[in-house]
């Protein structure tokens, strides 16, 4: 069978997920071939001799870009067999496109799908099987994914930092998570469990990235800590192997914490830095998404990371049904007084929460998020998640004059300190209590390092209703 797996969005990064089931599919006797739309140069009129089409859908942009895709290759005529494979799949469960020959898969999708691929596709009408499937605790060594298939590493994301640069790429070294942070996909899926990539497979790719010019692993794990000793594991071999190599890892404020020993190990390893999930300033919304921390504990990671001379990339969720002016105010008082203002990637200021179908934010929504829902009612929606409004609506003006703001510095390319100081003065100019400049660096959190701040090229952030800037990421129509 001719099989196509698309890919639309993946921050950035190398569909490594659709890699992996390349080499599943063609190992099942299937003709596989792997495209990126976010990278142009894919015709989908092309799609139409093939016989089944599986998208990668591990985000929500990615999703509703999928979705645009799918339905323009119906719009061909001839219609393949659809799949969907990631976080979101789920989600469409219920999506009027897709019936009863179709697929949705999250969790470990090789199995599923080919066996999706070997069944006789039914004739009566119907909703898409969906499956989820965990795997084992620790799962079945697999061949490293077949990057060949893919375009070069070098047109996706590069690292900087440290007066050097190259292409990066994301590996996985765990799946899943051991946490139930309420606003989050992975645990919609996983309910608080966590899959560890045995680490001869992680090994054999990171091998096969360092050979396609990688001089920099960024670590896709939902959190890098949720199996710590796997995780050391891997990064002392990694830095065995490739004693030049370095790597960034997601990990919570939570595992900073428990695990703030392993820090400058990690950091002699090749960490260079660390994306940490810090949401808000304000305790009550951390409590209501279930968090695990609290706002003085993110003061707390800031100074061990960076005694260990790891920078920090913090990720926000300013606006929530539960946001005050105030709370937004605190969190652009402490980036400036935690000197984040250089590590943060400017959209995070102005990101907006997304309630996916499934989202366990639905299970049993509080009257603040009830509320703002039924503000939201008859307010034309994506097909994959609940559109909600906020109580007062001067601050969802406000979050899209942020955003606004932020997406204009973008197309710019304005450093980071003269976008904050925008966005101070647009938060300022709301009424909310800030000082006519943004306050100078704490000695004591102070970062220690000089000069550019290790980053990737693209932005890294989930949990969020997509930027125009990221709807624009489309194939050439």
């Amino acid at each position: 069978m001719k099989v196509l797996l698309l890919s639309t969005y993946e921050l950035g990064h190398q569909p490594a997920g659709l890699a992996s089931l390349a080499g599943v599919v063609a190992r099942a006797r299937h003709e596989v071939t792997v495209a990126d739309l976010s990278l142009g140069g894919f015709a989908l009129s092309s799609a139409s001799p093939v016989e089944a089409v599986v998208f990668s859908v591990p985000m929500h942009t990615a999703t509703e870009l999928a979705l645009e895709a799918a339905a323009a290759i119906v719009a061909e005529g001839r219609r393949p067999r659809l799949g969907f494979v990631g976080l979101y799949a789920p989600a469409l469960a219920s999506h009027p496109l897709l019936g009863a020959g179709d697929l949705l898969v999250a969790g470990e999708s090789g199995d599923a799908v080919v066996a999706w691929l070997a069944a006789a596709r039914p004739v009566a009408e119907g909703r898409p099987e969906v499956v989820v499937e965990l795997g084992r605790p620790v799962l079945e060594p697999t061949p490293p994914p077949r990057r060949e298939l893919l375009p070069a590493l070098g047109r996706y994301a590069s690292y900087s930092g440290g007066g050097r640069s190259g292409p990066a790429a994301s590996v996985e070294a765990s799946r899943g998570c051991n946490h139930r942070c309420r606003h989050c996909p992975v645990a919609a899926v996983y309910k608080g469990r966590s899959r560890a990539v045995p680490a001869d497979s992680v090994l054999a790719d990171i091998d096969q990235v360092v050979e396609m010019g990688a001089s920099h692993v960024s670590f896709s794990d939902p959190d890098f800590l949720n199996r710590p000793a796997h995780a050391m594991a891997v990064a002392g071999a990694l830095h065995d192997r490739h004693p030049s190599l370095s790597f960034d890892a997601t990990v919570k404020v939570e595992h900073l914490l428990r695990h703030r020993r392993l820090v400058p190990e990690l950091a002699a390893l090749g960490l260079s830095f660390v994306v940490s999930a810090f949401e808000s300033r304000d305790d009550a919304v951390l409590a209501r998404l279930d968090k695990g921390h609290v706002a003085a504990e993110e003061e707390q990671a800031v100074a061990i990371l960076r005694a260990a001379g790891v920078e920090v990339r913090p990720s926000w969720l300013p606006f929530t049904p539960w946001t005050t002016l105030e709370s937004v105010a605190a969190l652009l008082e402490f980036s400036a007084r935690a000197d984040l203002v250089s590590s943060t990637d400017p959209v995070q200021y102005s990101i907006r929460l997304l309630l996916p179908h499934g989202s366990l934010l639905l299970e049993d929504p509080d009257p603040v998020l009830a509320g703002a829902l039924r503000a939201a009612s008859g307010v034309a929606s994506p097909a994959t998640s609940r559109p909600w409004r906020h109580a007062e609506p001067a601050l969802d003006e406000l979050q899209s004059a942020l955003a606004g703001l932020v997406e204009a510095a973008d197309a710019e390319h304005a450093p980071p300190e003269e976008t904050f100081a925008g966005l101070w003065r647009l938060v300022r100019d709301a009424g909310a209590p800030l000082a006519g400049e943004p306050p100078g660096p704490d000695p004591a959190l102070r970062s220690p390092l000089e000069g550019e701040r290790p980053h990737l090229s693209e932005a890294w952030f989930c949990c969020a209703e997509p930027t125009g800037a990221q709807l624009e990421l489309v194939w050439n129509r």
